[in-house]
């Protein structure tokens, strides 16, 4: 086949042109940090990177669930503590008072004390976290308990759980309900009746203005089991805590290896990137050198 001068400047045109393309590509991979621009460059790692991509961001909305999770908790808790305070004080107050060793001015110090606490319990009651109620079920948008009244001011169902979602078929129970924590038996708040809590306090503050000692001394039994129940109910809010943070570090520890495996699949090696870089640009270079020397001559050059 006779090679013609044609047939050697298109190879040396298409020859050049390919260089350029290896150029390109290895310059944009330098540039992006990336080893495929669009997912034909190489179907099998574009598929694993959509997984992987996907991987992580379930793995980052786990965490901000988590996050979220455990603010709730930490309120609860802190309004738990509160609510443990106060309960306690009461019952201090019930002891002293059932002995029969205070004067009519102490009595009437202690029942504005106890009127305080009272106050203090409806409060606590509607606590809230990120302006949604705490112990109000799925009623977020309303208080638990009216405050001029301190009876229950909506109905909150035993079955209103609260839970998050912290991994794939993962979830936690957040919330408190408010008729297991203010009457003690997980049974369901009804609306205008009043919390066993605030129902002792009222009790407390009436045998004190008609000195029924017999009465303040039944009553400490009462108020200690409130106690008692509320602790219960902070252990149980400890443990969930305990599930939490355990369950974050495994998270932050599936995001650093989830993140490791996107980044080897997709990611190029720098150094490897610069070093063919190097050698296809002196590919390239070589290809423009041999492509002069072919075009240079002509027939001229052969008639001397």
């Amino acid at each position: 086949m006779r090679i013609t001068n044609a047939m050697m400047v298109n190879n040396m045109i298409s020859n050049i042109s390919k260089n350029q393309t290896r150029m390109d590509k290895l310059q944009n991979q330098m540039a992006t940090g990336k080893k495929i621009e669009v997912p034909s460059d190489d179907p099998v790692v574009a598929a694993r990177a959509l997984k992987l991509r996907t991987d992580v961001a379930e793995i980052t909305q786990y965490q901000k669930n988590v996050d979220d999770a455990t603010s709730w908790v930490d309120i609860t808790e802190s309004a738990l503590s509160n609510i443990g305070d106060v309960l306690h004080r009461a019952r201090e107050l019930a002891v002293k008072s059932a002995n029969g060793t205070m004067s009519t001015e102490d009595q009437q110090a202690t029942a504005s004390e106890v009127k305080q606490l009272r106050e203090q319990l409806i409060q606590l009651s509607n606590s809230t976290y990120a302006g949604r109620y705490i112990f109000s079920g799925y009623q977020t948008d309303k208080p638990l308990v009216d405050e001029v009244t301190g009876n229950y001011a909506i109905p909150s169902a035993s079955t209103e759980v609260m839970n998050y979602e912290i991994g794939v078929g993962n979830d936690i129970n957040v919330n408190v309900l408010g008729g297991e924590l203010f009457d003690g038996t997980g049974a369901s708040a009804v609306a205008g009746s009043t919390p066993k809590m605030i129902q002792d306090m009222d009790k407390f503050f009436d045998d004190l203005n008609t000195n029924n000692q017999t009465a303040i001394s039944t009553l400490i039994d009462g108020i200690q089991s409130d106690l008692d129940n509320v602790t219960r109910i902070r252990a149980d809010i400890g443990a969930r805590s305990n599930r939490l943070d355990l369950t974050k570090s495994r998270l932050d520890s599936d995001e650093y290896n989830f993140t490791k495996l996107m980044s080897n699949n997709e990611d190029v090696d720098q150094a490897e990137v610069i070093m063919n870089l190097t050698n296809e640009e002196n590919v390239y270079k070589a290809s423009l050198s041999a492509g002069a020397k072919i075009i240079q001559p002509s027939l001229v050059d052969f008639l001397r």
